[in-house]
């Protein structure tokens, strides 16, 4: 069921060259972890003010500090990620032939992905396969897999609710209208990327996921214990321990534009696991493609524009350089 990677990119695979001198330590060495802030939104539902206020502090510290924070007691019920989670599995053990074809699930073209077709050197090469799946294409996917559409569409609905009402407090203090987010947001407008990362015998060579920032106002992440991810903070890579108890989120360029550099949206990566396999889930909280991006604080370092402009402008970077530029390039 495992993608060709060796197959389908054995003229990179044959040069080491260009990564032998480029070896990284943190690639080698994943035992090693850190905790990122964890916040029990359970505080945002008591009467007290104060405690409210307080965790609201602490979500915003973590959104500029980190860009990266963990969350307990997020309203989103364990069955539902554990049903979805083994639905998943069930996904990927399909053959590769029938998982390529594009109906498997009977989604849209091209929500299948693996590798990089556009690599031109190892380190661009990302040793995993996912199945992107925009929310409008939930009703599309097969009766075969239908605990599958079933739980996709459970984990959305409150995985939207979740992402907005932590967009809503890490704007409050922007000058962003209240309802900015509900009339921008519509939960179709967001899409959901199930990941899976083989094991890998290049595990020193190749990622699992290259480095990037996501494209998104927030992620929300559902991983296993497996570990893998790192975060870019103060100069260098760092591990991020697994917590079985809380989901991730974090940060994505929209917010970094919107908050003009107040959250960040931070570089992160996932290593390719040498022995075993590994799963994780993503949500990304998106807007529709007519919404533009501006900052309400002056002066603004970035230029406005529509989340169709910056997509397309992602895309015409990808095929020219193989990588991602991001929201640097509407810097003023």
């Amino acid at each position: 069921m495992d993608p060709p990677f060796q197959e389908k990119y054995k003229s990179l695979f044959n040069d080491y060259t260009m990564v032998s001198n480029d070896k990284d330590e943190n690639l080698m060495n994943s035992s090693d972890g850190w905790e990122l802030p964890l916040i029990d939104l359970q505080r945002l539902t008591l009467k007290d003010p104060d405690i409210r206020e307080k965790c609201v502090e602490e979500i915003r510290r973590a959104a500029s500090e980190w860009g990266f924070f963990q969350v307990i007691n997020h309203g989103i019920p364990q069955e539902v990620l554990k049903s979805l989670q083994n639905e998943q599995r069930k996904a990927f053990q399909h053959p590769f032939s029938k998982k390529a074809e594009d109906n498997v699930l009977n989604l849209s073209a091209n929500s299948y992905r693996w590798g990089n077709p556009r690599a031109t050197c190892l380190r661009q090469l990302a040793w995993s396969e996912a199945f992107h799946v925009p929310l409008t294409d939930i009703s599309r996917i097969c009766d075969e897999h239908k605990t599958l559409s079933a739980s996709i569409e459970d984990f959305a609905a409150t995985a939207n609710t979740l992402a907005q009402g932590m967009a809503e407090i890490l704007a409050e203090n922007l000058g962003v209208s209240s309802t900015f987010f509900q009339e921008n947001c519509p939960e179709e407008s967001s899409y959901l990327r199930m990941n899976r990362y083989p094991p890998c015998p290049f595990s020193s060579e190749v990622f699992g996921l290259v480095p990037h920032t996501d494209s998104s106002f927030l992620t929300v992440v559902n991983q296993d214990q497996i570990g893998g991810l790192q975060l870019w903070k103060n100069g260098r890579w760092i591990n991020v321990k697994p917590n079985p108890e809380a989901l991730l989120i974090n940060i994505g360029d929209l917010f970094q534009a919107l908050s003009n550099d107040v959250y960040k949206s931070i570089k992160h990566r996932v290593l390719a696991p040498q022995q075993v396999e590994r799963f994780s889930l993503a949500f990304f909280y998106c807007p529709t493609y007519e919404t533009v991006i501006k900052s309400c604080i002056k002066p603004s370092m970035y230029r406005e524009f529509t989340f169709r402009e910056f997509m397309m402008q992602i895309q015409r970077d990808l095929k020219a350089t193989g990588d991602k530029v991001g929201v640097s390039r509407f810097l003023l």
